[in-house]
């Protein structure tokens, strides 16, 4: 076997690849040194031009292979590669034979490559003949594609990147791109420091950190946005703004759609978003002024019952007033994966064929000469949600989930783990070998991860780029498209699948993309269907359609006002707004929304690795107004409950936090906290259209958890030689930490053990160490184990059944108690009490994760004289790498200069 066919490449010293995170689609080169590698922002490539946020500069620090699955299993017994291919084959071939195609389903990720997805699809719907390949790209994406499709015909972004920073308004509709897409806001940021008079607005029910930039904040109802679009494009009639001639040459719909809208009047769309008249009046005036915008949306406009209309009363308000197909102007939509857009390009949806094609007689026909398949799939299959209900009621017998982790992500996450579990064949290619979804596995096939496969990703922009290898497969992990090449070729289809390399894969995908396709289809990549391998691996950055006709890219479409429908016009489609489908009660009065946090991606699989990543926020939280819960303080431990579920959470009071709702982070799961997969609160309400769940407005109730006491826990090296100092501890509540070389946790119980000593010594076999400890009664118990090598474990709890009190210790400097004994006894009682050593300053909460500098150290800095954030920059380094917490600085800043103001004043 090759060392391409098996992912086997040696280990280089430096390479440029594209980040593993969000779909902003970073380059990076990778580079080795002392410690392994570090991540730099590759000066050349479009999506970046060098800059990095704190996610991907800490890629480095995730390659570890801690944890990960190196070698085939089966039932959780390690066997051959044999074997387990055997095992897959065979199972899916039984399933075929006694129920059907239809009860075979394959579950995808915008984690993997396109050429793993191109195989996988084309052995679902090519071969095996039933469309039930989905992908997690449903939980983000869907309702965008389907919003563009009604509209152009074809599922594509028109604009890039570059519109965004040359557009005199950009308005961020439903994403918090500070802290999703941190690259993006960087330069939106630059932009507006260069051009002032770039105007910005966020449209979004909470103050978030890209509020920093905004001119303007519409801090609307939840779910009201399509009325929001609908006011503006009334709005825009009446000052004369639409573009006559776009319209009646390049559009259908506008007298049907400019009926409809008519209805929404400022007072009528004020009181439908909960917004002032005059806030609203003041966004349609600044809109009317602009010759060109971009509207950035996300998140809080797909997942929702009614994504597409929204989607589309967005770009309504495009085509109506021509501002698109031209620069620094365009509807776009920001993915949240790397290759999300590269699964809705091969078919990874099962709304979708292959290569942008549906499923009629003509599509379905030209795809199977193609593919030289008699058996291609002739209808749609079901969607992530409806696929996942069809596991639990039995009728899909067979699932193979790739790259994702669908019991921490999907919707009703406890349902979908009870059906995982009572399927017949449940596969999992993964690289990690604990998670939520591999708990529930038959079979689990190590896969090769970011790092170590080889292929291509597409971004937002339709920029692909090359993701490459740096280093050699570890174990026995290979990669996802020879894995499903080999299952293919067992189960009789070995000519179409006889694969060596991922470069052929590459070109069958952009063959097919242009084959009869004479500019039908948006998807053309055909210009790209004859590089070597060696063209390929060395390929740069292109942006689609890339054909005869645009053989160096196509940076933005529609600038001659043709569109993809069989006319060539554009459609406005007439929308009416809808509220959610989930209401409040009595029992449920508030509404939770979902999302990320900064530092941390998805199910943290691999950002939950990095100690860097986790200094920000380590603890799942759940933010909320303090007027609405007036009896929970921070720090204290909340219950938050829906009719699916519950999860328990550390508290966060903000008022900024709008009234009436709750934020919950979207990124814990079982390997790092007890009780805390926000999805499994989530009822699966999707929209008719796009199958997309309403992630962001599930009534909940939240009360305070009485903790009897509250804990840290840092085990060291010489105590984690132990089975049980591994083990998540048995009480009520705990949270892991990533740290370096210690396992840290955050512990709550609703009773306090009688003999503290005797609770540690039964888990940690405390004999083994020289113990110091301080037993403060009622009030808690503190110990620290000493071994030969030095600190083993620390231990600190403090009852907090009484008061709110919250327990506090000085994390950073008990981590380096591991790595650095004290050497005096006054240092051994400064980390015996949880605190610094004297004469050594506390960091405090972790504000910049780059350098790890924290609130007391800016704190300080701010008294000594840093009035602003250049300020700190030159005194702290803090904002001066990737600058995703420029935002916070600012907020610590005012708050400290007014603390010192009133302090002066009296």
């Amino acid at each position: 076997m090759s060392q391409e066919i098996a992912g086997e490449a040696t280990a280089t010293s430096s390479m440029s690849t594209t980040c593993a995170y969000c779909g902003v689609g970073c380059g990076v080169i990778m580079q080795k040194d002392e410690h392994g590698f570090a991540a730099q922002g590759d000066p050349q490539h479009p999506a970046n031009a060098g800059r990095l946020c704190v996610k991907g500069s800490a890629l480095g620090e995730t390659l570890n292979l801690e944890g990960r699955l190196l070698q085939p299993e089966i039932n959780r017994q390690p066997v051959s590669w044999a074997q387990a291919l055997d095992a897959v084959a065979d199972g899916l071939q039984q399933v075929i034979a006694e129920f059907g195609p239809q009860a075979v389903a394959f579950y995808g990720s915008g984690q993997l490559l396109t050429e793993d997805y191109y195989v996988a699809n084309k052995l679902m719907k090519g071969f095996i003949g039933a469309a039930n390949m989905d992908t997690n790209s449903r939980l983000c994406m869907a309702s965008a594609v389907v919003g563009y499709k009604r509209a152009f015909g074809s599922d594509a972004v028109p604009g890039n990147y570059q519109d965004i920073e040359q557009a005199d308004c950009v308005l961020l509709v439903g994403s918090n791109t500070a802290w999703a897409h941190p690259v993006v806001y960087q330069r939106l940021a630059q932009a507006k420091k260069k051009r002032p008079q770039l105007r910005m607005v966020v449209i979004d029910p909470r103050q978030t950190a890209t509020c920093d930039i905004a001119d303007l904040h519409l801090s609307l109802r939840p779910g009201s946005d399509a009325a929001l679009f609908n006011g503006a494009l009334n709005a825009m009639a009446a000052r004369g703004r639409l573009d006559a001639d776009f319209i009646a040459n390049h559009t259908q719909g506008a007298a049907e759609t400019l009926a409809t809208v008519a209805e929404w009047t400022l007072p009528r769309t004020a009181e439908f978003c909960g917004l002032e008249e005059a806030q609203l009046e003041q966004f349609y005036h600044l809109l009317a002024r602009q010759e060109k915008w971009v509207t950035l949306y996300s998140m809080g406009i797909n997942q929702s019952s009614s994504g597409v209309d929204k989607c589309n009363a967005i770009i309504n308000l495009h085509l109506a007033t021509g501002t698109i197909g031209r620069e620094g102007c365009g509807p776009f939509s920001i993915t949240g994966q790397p290759n999300a857009m590269g699964g809705r390009e091969v078919g990874g949806l099962a709304n979708q064929l292959a290569a942008h094609m549906g499923f009629s007689e003509q599509e379905v026909d030209r795809v199977g000469r193609f593919w030289n398949s008699p058996n291609v799939s002739t209808k749609p299959g079901l969607n992530a949600v409806e696929l996942f209900q069809a596991i639990e009621q039995g009728q899909v017998k067979a699932v193979w989930i790739m790259g994702t982790n669908p019991v921490v992500s999907l919707p009703d996450a406890d349902r979908v783990r009870a059906g995982l579990a009572r399927c017949p064949l449940v596969i999992v290619s993964d690289i990690m070998r604990d998670t939520d979804t591999q708990r529930v596995a038959t079979i689990c096939l190590p896969a090769l991860g970011w790092g170590e496969k080889n292929g291509t990703v597409t971004n937002s922009e339709r920029c692909i780029s090359r993701q490459r290898s740096f280093l050699p497969a570890p174990g026995e992990a290979k990669a996802d498209w020879w894995i499903i090449s080999q299952v293919a070729q067992r189960m009789g289809f070995g000519e179409a699948f006889n694969y060596q390399h991922p470069a052929e894969i590459f070109r069958e995908h952009a063959a097919l993309s242009g084959f009869e396709n004479q500019g039908s289809r948006a998807f053309d990549i055909s210009g790209l269907a004859q590089l070597s391998n060696d063209e390929w691996h060395n390929m740069a950055s292109i942006q689609w359609p890339v054909n005869q006709q645009n053989p160096l890219g196509t940076p933005r479409l529609f600038s001659d006002g043709r569109f993809f429908h069989l006319d060539g016009k554009a459609r406005l489609i007439p929308i009416t707004p809808r509220l959610p489908v989930t209401k409040t009660s009595a029992s449920y009065p508030l509404i939770m929304n979902t999302g990320r946090v900064r530092d941390q991606w998805h199910t943290m699989t691999r950002t939950g690795k990095s100690a860097r990543l986790m200094q920000h926020i380590s603890e799942p939280y759940c933010q909320f107004h303090p007027d609405d819960l007036t009896d929970i303080h921070a720090g204290d431990l909340v219950r938050v409950a829906s009719s699916h579920g519950w999860l328990l959470l550390r508290a966060m009071p903000d008022r900024l936090q709008p009234r009436g709702s709750v934020f919950v982070p979207m990124h814990w799961n079982a390997q790092f906290s007890q009780q805390a997969r926000v999805d499994a609160l989530i009822a699966a309400h999707t929209d008719p259209l796009s199958g997309q769940p309403e992630s962001k407005q599930m009534p909940v109730n939240v009360c305070r958890w009485n903790a009897a006491f509250q804990a840290e826990l840092f085990i060291g090296a010489a105590a984690m030689n132990q089975e049980s100092a591994r083990l998540t501890p048995e009480v009520s509540y705990w949270s892991r930490i990533a740290q370096p070389d210690v396992s840290h946790f955050v512990l709550a119980d609703s009773s306090t053990p009688d003999d503290w000593y005797g609770w540690l010594d039964q888990r940690y076999d405390l004999s083994r160490f020289r113990c110091q400890f301080a037993d403060f009664g009622a009030r808690g118990f503190n110990l620290l184990a000493w071994s030969e090598q030095g600190l083993a474990l620390a231990f600190y709890a403090q009852n907090t059944l009484a008061d709110h009190a919250v327990l506090t210790v000085d994390r950073h400097a008990i981590i380096a108690a591991f790595s650095q004994s004290p050497k005096t006894a006054n240092e051994r009682l400064a980390l015996l009490a949880g605190v610094a050593p004297s004469g050594k300053a506390s960091v405090g909460n972790v504000i910049c994760s780059c350098f790890g500098v924290g609130e007391t150290q800016i704190s300080q800095a701010i008294a000594a004289g840093c009035r602003d954030v250049q300020g700190l920059g030159d005194t702290l380094k803090c904002g001066t790498n990737c600058g995703s917490c420029i935002p916070e600085l600012k907020k610590i800043i005012d708050q400290q200069s007014l603390l010192l103001l009133t302090g002066a004043s009296k």
